[in-house]
């Protein structure tokens, strides 16, 4: 799952969520003030946080990079207020800091009926390397993924073929083998929905996560 937004909260802890959920912030109950503030991703995609007293008094929703508002005990909720981005470094800084790295995504495409990667897919292996060299103690999911053409079993077997391939790849280019975790989800997550024996490439695919 990806970090998607961060929420950060002054005596509260630090929360994640994704950028396609809002997520419920209650901080009723904490010593003095409490202030949370949403932080948009680095590709500029940013959830919602829904803030509430506890008490039913009012919610406040924050919705855009930098959004924040103010609880002081059960009363509700200040009206949102954008801070600047200087104003995010000095308060909240170290937390940030602190925060573990957003997973990073990435999809690679096949050929047909071939677990043998796309030129262009190919091409994209060094960001792959890169964004494992880049933590500290990195975990990689590799999940391969077919379309529509074929037996829903064989196309299990392919996808793991898929997968099993990115990670000989991966393990190739120095990944330590330990770090990778492959499944297989065959024809049964179709990026680009179709009918059954369908041909179509958006769906021959590996999406490996970087976490």
């Amino acid at each position: 799952m990806n970090r998607g937004v961060a929420v950060i909260g002054v005596a509260i802890t630090a929360a994640a969520i994704t950028a396609c959920a809002a997520r419920r912030v209650d901080p009723a109950g904490a010593a003095g003030p409490s202030t949370v503030v949403l932080i948009a991703e680095p590709d500029g995609s940013v959830g919602r946080a829904v803030v509430s007293s506890g008490t039913g008094n009012g919610t406040v929703e924050l919705a855009v990079d930098r959004a924040a508002t103010t609880v002081v005990g059960r009363q509700p909720p200040s009206p949102p207020a954008q801070l600047d981005a200087a104003q995010i470094q000095k308060q909240y800084g170290e937390t940030l800091a602190a925060l573990p790295m957003a997973p990073e995504a990435f999809t690679l495409y096949f050929r047909l009926e071939s677990d043998e990667l796309t030129d262009e897919s190919r091409a994209l292996l060094p960001g792959v390397l890169k964004a494992v060299a880049g933590r500290p103690a990195p975990e990689v999911g590799v999940v391969g993924h077919t379309d529509t053409a074929g037996e829903p079993k064989l196309n299990y077997t392919l996808g793991l073929e898929r997968a099993n391939r990115v990670r000989t790849l991966l393990i190739g280019a120095g990944v330590s083998e330990s770090l990778i975790d492959v499944s297989s989800l065959g024809e049964s997550d179709l990026r680009v929905a179709t009918a059954d024996n369908v041909f179509e490439p958006r769906n021959r695919r590996v999406e490996i996560s970087v976490r």
